[in-house]
């Protein structure tokens, strides 16, 4: 009888074990469809509206480079959602509690991803200023070949056919963009000094992103070590004061802030319109920003940067609707290939989570047969 009462209880408790597990499952993918609809909406809107706020007449480089960070403020209404995990990675450590990283090392790393941060907003900043929209989102899909390097040589991330696949389709979707819109001349109304430099600096922009996605995830491994939204919160709003700081400082040393008053009046839709565009660039950037640090958090940087660039050859359906572009056989293409190259990579994604789940449930299945005299 307490051989009986035994194996039911062990068969109970690994049920138990069975159901968790595959609620926590269910709580990881939520969580993964959650961060790219933020990531590929954030990132679609704030880049249509900051090239309708350089095409009604804006031309603040710096102003463009703090409102993607300026709003940071609002991911605090977050941690109304998760108020269980709002202790500050600065706060002291409990004695019960494992030490976390000290204040001066978070401060100095938040310090320079910050630094970094405002840096590629504004070479992003400049690049959409001087280069046709379609050559810049070329030139952005780079960002795909450097976040390879950087994360094979600082986060170890290892290449499979089917994210090599993924990569170069969606690199090719882009380029696609690029040819068509170039083939059409859109690039001759810009002066050549403009455009190379346009050229170097959305280079640039690219790299760094891509580097910094990479000192994110090294951050939440080997620092933080902590697995909470809250300090994917903490880290976005901190490094985004800093960026925000030096944008502030970008703008008033060189001058610009003495153009927004002009800017203001002379906006071709109007001054409503003009506060509205900015300020909806800064939400959108925010929005954008939770999805890009979420899908590092749960995911890696390379796969945040392929959806991140999953979001340039959509944007063209939505510039259709809003702006009235034409929508030819190209763009069509374009997208359908970066929709199978999405999907490539979400089905390595399947493959590696089955594996998992396998090895877990053959761990368990050996795990009852011998629990059991």
């Amino acid at each position: 009888m307490d051989k009986v009462l035994h194996a039911a209880s062990t068969e109970s408790k690994d049920l138990t074990s069975h159901l968790l597990a595959k609620l926590k499952h269910w709580k990881w993918w939520l969580l993964v469809v959650l961060n790219i609809f933020f990531l590929l909406v954030g990132q679609t809107v704030a880049t249509l509206l900051a090239r309708f706020y350089y095409d009604q007449g804006g031309n603040s480089k710096w102003l463009s480079t703090l409102v993607q960070t300026a709003l940071f403020p609002l991911l605090y209404i977050f941690f109304i959602f998760f108020p269980t995990t709002t202790t500050s990675s600065f706060s002291s450590p409990s004695p019960n509690t494992i030490s976390g990283p000290s204040t001066r090392k978070l401060a100095l790393i938040y310090t320079a991803l910050g630094l970094l941060i405002a840096a590629n907003n504004l070479m992003y900043s400049y690049g959409l200023l001087y280069l046709p929209v379609s050559t810049y989102s070329l030139i952005c899909a780079s960002q795909l070949a450097f976040n390879a390097i950087f994360s094979y040589f600082i986060n170890s991330q290892k290449f499979t056919p089917l994210i090599f696949n993924s990569v170069v389709l969606l690199s090719f979707s882009s380029a696609l963009l690029g040819l068509d819109k170039d083939s059409s001349g859109d690039s001759s109304t810009i002066p050549r000094g403009k455009f190379i430099l346009g050229f170097i600096l959305t280079v640039g922009a690219s790299a760094s992103f891509s580097l910094i996605l990479s000192l994110m995830q090294l951050t939440f491994e080997k620092v933080l070590k902590k697995e909470t939204f809250a300090v994917v919160l903490e880290m976005q709003i901190y490094t985004a004061f800093v960026a925000s700081c030096a944008a502030v400082v970008g703008l008033f040393a060189s001058g610009e802030w003495k153009q927004l008053a002009d800017e203001y009046e002379g906006f071709l839709k109007g001054k409503a319109s003009y506060v509205a565009t900015v300020v909806g660039v800064g939400v959108a950037w925010q929005v954008a920003s939770v999805g890009v640090v979420g899908l590092i958090f749960v995911v890696s940087s390379l796969f945040s940067n392929t959806i991140s660039t999953l979001a340039l050859p959509v944007i063209p359906v939505f510039a259709v609707i809003f702006f009235h572009d034409k929508m030819d056989g190209v763009k069509v293409m374009a997208m359908l290939i970066a929709i199978w190259g999405f999907l490539s990579y979400l089905y390595q994604n399947y493959v590696d989570d089955s594996a998992a789940k396998r090895a877990v449930r053959e761990e368990e299945g050996e795990s009852f047969d011998t629990s059991v005299p």
